[in-house]
């Protein structure tokens, strides 16, 4: 079987104990090369050449139960199980108040009586009938783990509601087991518990559903329909679905367009902010490719599919990432450890409050409601979700900016960084020269002279012969006929146009055809100083003008890099351009830091020399040759209009090309991790506050014991309270960090 990734869903995990379970049975699996658990979203990746039913039997086997992943039955299944929780809260609560008022009420009937102990007793076979009814799946869970040798959140819900149950039985049967005092029936304990407990299961999914919404919108921003042009010419709606590799399909403007293709005819502007998270619209022609789901503004246009389905940049995207999601980032691990031993410490903890309890003197009703207290209200449900459900919400809002993060790791490490390396060409730079500047001299004008330069230079494949014929093209310049063409490495072009001859190149051709150019070297020298490369044409012996050719700095370099400096970070430039030019440029953004003249293999060792020093580091680039450096780095930034290989070594993609997603994703990593840090302090607080004063602690103080259904209520209270602050990120706005 060859290696594939396998989605499952998880449907009776309770608590980040199961997760601990159910990975160390994983690891014990051959053909699994990696794996990832989330509890947030009860689901199972994992990747190698294992049998997705071989892991779902060796889940059963301890207890778990899991299949694959299917978006139809998730939501139906989901829905199903919603209803039901409300159906189970709404008895179990409803029964709960009742024996509660009965049990506070003046006609409660009397223990001491045969007929009020027969009342109990009938009350008490309802209770045990609602009882299972309403907290049935909690109690199949906990019989489950304990035939399996691990307990988890269901078993302390199980030992304590299934304590006070069967001591209200027998204190029905036998109540002169126990003093008059501590004759007290418990059945609307354990039914308001388990009410408590089915609607913070309800609120959290409800609240955990939220979390996804980014991805869920990515995914309904999927076109249903395209029209797709048949071989007579005819014009056809159909699903997107049905669409192939090579179709034809026509795009109003208004559309969307269905999937990723090639313009072959016509020309328009498109909204790609859905990918991008950049609002302008982007100019399309002849050739340009175009991406599904993608609004098209204004022209009417024809293009060939060239991806569909699972293929699109979209669909990527998705996949890309839903994977993120089930990563844990390493602040992660320090709540799974704890939540490894949490469930068999709470019921040691129980267990010595029962006895310190009862060695003082005090009566088996007591007992028992500070040891179901301690059971209750413990929350090993908040600890699990504390990391997951941040990551959740995290990576969807990356995604709605137009920022792919690979994994966790990469999202605590960006929240972190010390430094940032950025390439020049194609990062703070275009990576397209421009022709910025035409210097014509008496004999001729700036018109003729880019005309003739153009002329010659469309015979070269150089990347500044390629802007000068950009340039006359858009000038709407005709492009004559040369002879005599001849190509001068390192040096320049020359050629006979209308019978003279031409010289386009560096001051080392000009000065090889003895050609003066004193009175224009100091201005070529300030044009350099701007980072432009200055281009002398001479025509029969004599100059007759310059153009000078740039790579422009893009429009929100210079914010964005003020944006980095006010974080406190350190910047530094790298390019294989010379130093003259790199400084130019540096000085034009605001970096101080440049390091010219560096080969492609090298950019990797500067990354090595900054992480030397103990510097977390991030790289920033588009190229194949940013790949090692890229890989190298902390974090490795790749800017999404660059290559394949770039983004493929990198930890964050930045589906556009603006540099400003590199600040929109350290804020987000940034907030996130906040809120990462937040939930884990929150839970360990309410643990470490709620479990002591279950236990009795303030009772010598304050004669006060908490009541089981009010730990019932604030154990569904704090699972709640981690998701709701969760969510909060979803309202995360990027702010301006200008100076």
């Amino acid at each position: 079987m060859r290696q594939q990734d396998y989605h499952l869903k998880l449907i009776n995990v309770s608590c980040a104990s199961c997760v601990k379970t159910i990975e160390t049975t994983l690891v014990t699996i051959p053909d699994i090369d990696s794996f990832q658990v989330n509890f947030a979203q009860r689901t199972l990746s994992f990747n190698g050449t294992a049998n997705p039913e071989t892991v779902i039997d060796a889940l059963k086997a301890v207890g778990y139960t899991a299949r694959l992943q299917d978006e139809q039955t998730d939501k139906k299944e989901e829905q199903a199980y919603l209803k039901k929780l409300v159906r189970q809260t709404v008895i179990a609560g409803v029964l709960g108040i009742i024996l509660l008022l009965l049990g506070l009420s003046p006609w409660q009937p009397p223990l001491t009586t045969s007929t009020g102990q027969l009342i109990w007793i009938v009350l008490g076979v309802i209770t045990a009938a609602v009882i299972y009814y309403a907290g049935g799946h909690i109690y199949k869970s906990a019989l489950k783990a304990f035939l399996n040798h691990h307990a988890t959140m269901d078993t302390l819900i199980t030992v304590g509601t299934g304590a006070a149950w069967l001591y209200s039985m027998i204190i029905s049967f036998m109540p002169a087991l126990v003093p008059t005092n501590a004759r007290h029936v418990y059945f609307e304990a354990s039914l308001i518990i388990l009410a408590f407990i089915n609607l913070g299961a309800l609120l959290e999914r409800r609240a955990r559903g939220k979390t996804s919404q980014a991805i869920k919108g990515l995914i309904n921003l999927q076109a249903k329909t395209a029209k797709r042009i048949n071989p007579d010419g005819s014009e056809e709606q159909v699903e997107i679905e049905q669409l192939l590799v090579g179709d034809i399909i026509r795009v109003h403007p208004g559309e969307k367009i269905a999937v990723d293709g090639e313009i072959i005819e016509g020309h328009s502007t498109i909204d790609e902010s859905m990918l991008t998270g950049e609002s302008m619209p982007v100019n399309k022609k002849n050739g340009d490719s175009v991406f599904g789901s993608t609004i098209n503004k204004t022209g009417s246009f024809l293009f060939k599919a060239t991806k569909v389905g699972k293929d699109t940049a979209l669909a990527q995207i998705i996949t890309l990432v839903q994977n993120a999601q089930n990563t844990k980032p390493p602040i992660a691990k320090l709540a799974d450890s704890v939540s490894a031993y949490f469930v068999p410490t709470v019921i040691i903890i129980a267990v010595l409050t029962a006895l310190i309890w009862f060695n003082l003197g005090f009566s088996s009703g007591f007992i028992l409601v500070a040891a179901m207290s301690v059971l209750i209200i413990a929350c090993p449900c908040a600890l699990g979700l504390a990391a997951p459900i941040s990551v959740i919400v995290g990576m969807g809002k990356s995604a709605e900016h137009g920022i792919l993060i690979r994994n966790g790791e990469a999202l605590q490490k960006a929240s972190q960084l010390d430094a940032i390396i950025l390439d020049k060409t194609g990062t703070i730079t275009k990576g397209e020269p421009e022709v910025v500047n035409i210097v014509a001299k008496d004999t001729i004008d700036q018109q003729t002279l880019l005309q003739i330069a153009a002329s010659l230079e469309q015979h070269s494949e150089h990347p500044l012969a390629h802007a000068i014929v950009t340039k006359a093209r858009q000038e709407k310049l005709e492009l004559k006929k040369v002879d005599g063409f001849e190509a001068i490495t390192g040096h320049g072009i020359k050629a006979v146009f209308a019978e003279k001859l031409v010289l386009i190149g560096n001051d080392k051709l000009m000065r090889a055809h003895h050609i003066t150019i004193d009175k224009s070297a100091e201005e070529a020298d300030q044009l350099a100083s701007l980072a432009q490369t200055p281009i002398y044409l001479a025509i029969d012996g004599q100059l007759a003008g310059m153009i000078s050719i740039a790579d422009p700095i893009k429009a929100e370099a210079k914010q964005a890099i003020r944006q980095l400096k006010n974080m406190g970070l350190s910047l530094i430039m790298i390019t294989g351009d010379h130093q003259k030019t790199a400084n130019a440029v540096a000085a034009q953004v605001g970096i101080d830091q440049v390091i010219a003249e560096v080969l492609p293999k090298d950019k990797a060792d500067q990354v090595k020399k900054l992480q030397a020093n103990k510097k977390i580091v991030a790289m920033v680039g588009d190229g194949i040759n940013d790949a090692p450096a890229l890989a190298q780095a902390d974090v490795g930034f790749a800017i999404g209009a660059g290559t394949d290989v770039a983004i493929e070594s990198a930890d964050v993609t930045l589906i556009g090309s603006s540099i400003q997603g590199i600040v929109n994703a350290i804020m987000i990593s940034k907030a996130t991790m906040r809120n990462i840090k937040q939930n884990l302090f929150g839970a360990f607080i309410y643990n470490s506050i709620g479990i002591p004063v279950a236990a009795g602690i303030l009772y010598p103080l304050i004669g006060a014991l908490l009541n089981p259904m009010i730990a019932g209520a604030a154990m569904a209270a704090s699972s709640l309270t981690v998701v709701s602050n969760a969510n909060r990120l979803r309202a995360f706005r990027i702010k301006s960090t200008r100076s």
